[in-house]
């Protein structure tokens, strides 16, 4: 959540600096491709692979075995990830074709997303790295220090913005740099995180031992199948940048709402259950596995509910009072709240793949995310086809959230089909009593929307405090309408304090 936080100061610093122009669209293209690769890494393809060989490796063979594994992954990595940004970097102005095709008849775009690229792709390394030292310290059951490793970005880019951008050629060169500094930060970070756990990691000599292909071969088709979003979300900016000026930034400040719920939520959850469901599955408990889904399920839907309502009732609040101001006018806000809105329809699939895929990561299947990730690629590549013709960047929006969705759907079906997921009595009284509370929350929200409708078009001071009496007003609509209807109870919350002290 601090996260979060810290990453709209920093959005709402962007927003203000850059607007939405070619600048905007070029950095925004640059922080993109690296920051596609530490979603898709560090929380998503890395972990499916690395966790459960590592926690196989500390529960049977102890310690020092989990270490030398560890440093011989973090060997191959390393060798492996400095041919490919080396080679990344020299033929970059070819990758930003294909990256941003829209661009190459706008050669201000092209150039600048080229040269922000090259500064910010080496992040790719580095985050990589910070992804594997992540595993180990969640095997470890430490997931405070990695959950902590975006502060240190965010730090990093609000800095920039604000400190070093004077000095630069434009603001999005100090970005740029910005990010490459957060890559460094956040190394020395979970380094140190390492050596106090007691398992400060070496470089050995690389090798590909019998565990480490392993690791390949887990690792490759996860990346895929844990990242499907991702990979939308890419494929949308890829059609952005044809479409007018702007696009590319105004799906960017939409998609940073968005992740919100998908952070603080999905993330954190899908993050914890992986270590809980492997070493459910290493000691043969599929009752304990089954109930663990269940309660992941329950969690991420409770949260992910009101979050969407609120999303689809108060885009063009939300963004009008975070973004506009500075280079970020009414159109560009109106825009960004359009595709926010687009996004929303599919919250909570965003948040449930990342429960559900670790149900097969924990039995060291990734072969079925990745041929389910490809049905759900190809149907999101059809629709962004068919829907920006309609909905231009919106459309693009809401092609991500309909094959997300799709996504959701075929891994529910299959671990059903397998006996892996089994929604149990509880599960359906509390998504019931869940879904009934939101829908309480949405009806209070937009009666006070309506009554409040005359702040928004008022001063900036008037859009803070309209937005906080919304924000207000919801969260304590949903967590009384959600404790009447017994969606949660108070038993639980204290049950819950009370674990975590």
């Amino acid at each position: 959540m601090l996260s979060r936080i810290l990453g709209f100061v920093r959005d709402i610093l962007i927003a203000g600096t850059l607007g939405a122009g070619p600048v905007a669209d070029a950095f925004f293209v640059a922080f993109k491709l690296p920051n596609f690769f530490r979603r898709l890494f560090a929380e998503g393809a890395f972990n499916a692979g690395f966790v459960p060989l590592f926690s196989d490796l500390l529960a049977t063979r102890g310690p020092g075995a989990a270490r030398a594994f560890a440093e011989q992954a973090l060997s191959v990595l390393l060798l492996t990830l400095f041919i490919f940004v080396t080679l990344v970097q020299v033929t970059m102005p070819w990758v930003m074709q294909a990256l941003a095709p829209g661009f190459i008849g706008d050669p201000e775009r092209f150039d600048l997303a080229v040269t922000f690229t090259r500064i910010t792709f080496p992040y790719l390394l580095l985050i990589s790295l910070v992804s594997l030292m992540g595993g180990v310290l969640n095997s470890l059951q430490r997931f405070a220090a990695v959950a902590a490793t975006p502060i240190l970005l965010n730090i990093c880019l609000i800095a920039a913005v604000t400190l070093l951008a004077p000095y630069m050629p434009s603001p999005g060169h100090a970005l740029a740099w910005g990010v490459a500094a957060a890559g460094v930060v956040q190394l020395i970070w979970l380094s140190v995180a390492c050596q106090r756990a007691g398992m400060g990691l070496t470089l050995p000599r690389p090798a590909l031992t019998p565990k480490v292909r392993e690791l390949l071969r887990l690792i490759l088709p996860a990346a895929l199948g844990a990242g499907v979003v991702q990979v939308n979300l890419v494929i949308d900016i890829i059609l952005a940048s044809l479409l007018p000026k702007g696009s590319v930034s105004f799906l960017f400040y939409a998609d940073r709402l968005n992740q919100l719920p998908i952070g603080v939520v999905g993330v954190a959850v899908g993050t914890a259950i992986l270590p809980l469901l492997s070493r459910l599955v290493a000691q043969n408990d599929q009752p304990g596995a089954l109930h663990a889904l269940n309660r992941a399920i329950e969690l991420t839907l409770f949260l992910a509910l009101p979050a969407m309502f609120a999303f689809l009732l108060l885009a063009d609040e939300l963004i009008l009072t975070l973004f506009q101001r500075g280079q970020f006018d009414v159109a560009a806000a109106r825009a960004t709240a359009f595709a926010l809105t687009a996004y929303a329809v599919g919250l909570p699939s965003y948040v449930l793949v990342k429960v559900l895929a670790p149900a097969f990561f924990a039995r060291r299947d990734t072969r079925t995310p990745v041929l389910v990730g490809l049905v759900a690629m190809v149907a999101n590549v059809i629709l962004n086809l068919i829907l920006m013709q309609f909905l231009a960047h919106a459309g693009l929006a809401l092609a991500t959230a309909i094959a997300a969705w799709l996504n959701v759907a075929l891994l529910s079906w299959i671990l059903y089909r397998r006996g892996d997921l089994a929604p149990d009595t509880r599960l359906i009284q509390r998504l019931g009593r869940a879904l009934a509370a939101a829908l309480i929350m949405a009806g209070s929200l937009w009666w006070l929307k309506i009554h409040l409708s005359p702040w928004f078009l008022g001063g900036e001071s008037e859009r803070i405090l309209a937005l906080i009496a919304l924000v207000a007003a919801g969260v304590t609509g949903f967590a009384l309408a959600a404790l009447i209807l017994r969606a949660i109870t108070m038993d639980e919350i204290r049950a819950a304090l009370s674990r975590r002290r």
